[in-house]
């Protein structure tokens, strides 16, 4: 039994477009195609499909995908691995879901009592917080991602993961400016700008407009919108709105 394209695309909810795409690349070609011009589908490659929007729900990209797929000779040991991966991702969302739910206890807290929040513990913000989310999803800047990258690729686990903890303590040090009621263009918080502005810069030049660039999609991106709210609700905007007013008054 088969199934044509448009089947298949509303089965799994992937438009026949992304099924053509897949492919013209070699990820996953059709069972065969019909005289009419048709691509249609067997159940090998429905199940081949699972695997494939598995893998993108973990975050991971079609080159890689490729790589995983090309490399398995087990279907069962293929799934179990893919399985453990969800119910990591499941526990981990778990954790950050109650990260965030005492995080807004706190906020909520404090603005009773009218005093700024006080993070005694700051560990406890990190809890299922993936702060390489922000470098994994760069789809808008794709220079910046590619030098992103090749430094990612020079570095030790060991310095990754040092440059990850200074990235997320930067988020916490902006969310406790933003409790403490400094304004986004406040000299405190543009301190913090300036920083994470160099940062980048030592990567490659960043114009003023690419920076307003990447303070939005502090916003618009859902993955960098989830890293930050995960530290502290409304941390995103407040990040956007500081570097709107760094890029005005430094860069212009």
């Amino acid at each position: 039994m088969d199934w044509p394209i448009a089947e298949v695309a509303r089965m799994s909810g992937v438009t026949a477009r992304t099924l053509r795409h897949y492919d013209e690349i070699g990820l996953l070609p059709p069972a065969r195609i019909g005289a009419n011009g048709h691509r249609h589908y067997e159940g090998k490659q429905l199940l081949l499909l699972q695997q494939i929007l598995v893998l993108r729900a973990l975050g991971v990209g079609l080159p890689e995908i490729d790589r995983i797929l090309s490399e398995q000779v087990d279907e069962v040991d293929a799934l179990r691995n893919h399985h453990q991966k969800l119910v990591d991702e499941r526990d981990r969302l778990d954790a950050l879901a109650g990260t965030v739910s005492r995080t807004i206890a706190a906020l909520e807290q404090s603005r009773k009592d009218g005093h700024p929040m006080t993070i005694n513990r700051p560990e406890n913000l990190f809890e299922g917080v993936r702060p390489s989310q922000y470098e994994e999803n760069m789809s808008g800047f794709p220079e910046l991602a590619e030098e992103v990258g090749r430094r990612a690729a020079t570095m030790s686990q060991a310095d990754a993961d040092a440059g990850h903890r200074e990235r997320t303590a930067q988020m916490i040090r902006l969310a406790e400016l933003m409790a403490a009621g400094h304004m986004s263009d406040a000299e405190p918080v543009q301190a913090e700008i300036d920083a994470q502005y160099r940062g980048l810069a030592e990567l490659r030049a960043v114009s003023a407009e690419e920076y307003r660039a990447i303070g939005r999609a502090c916003v618009d991106n859902d993955t960098w919108r989830a890293a930050y709210e995960a530290i502290a609700p409304g941390l995103a905007a407040y990040q956007r709105d500081a570097i709107e007013a760094y890029a005005t008054t430094r860069l212009s």
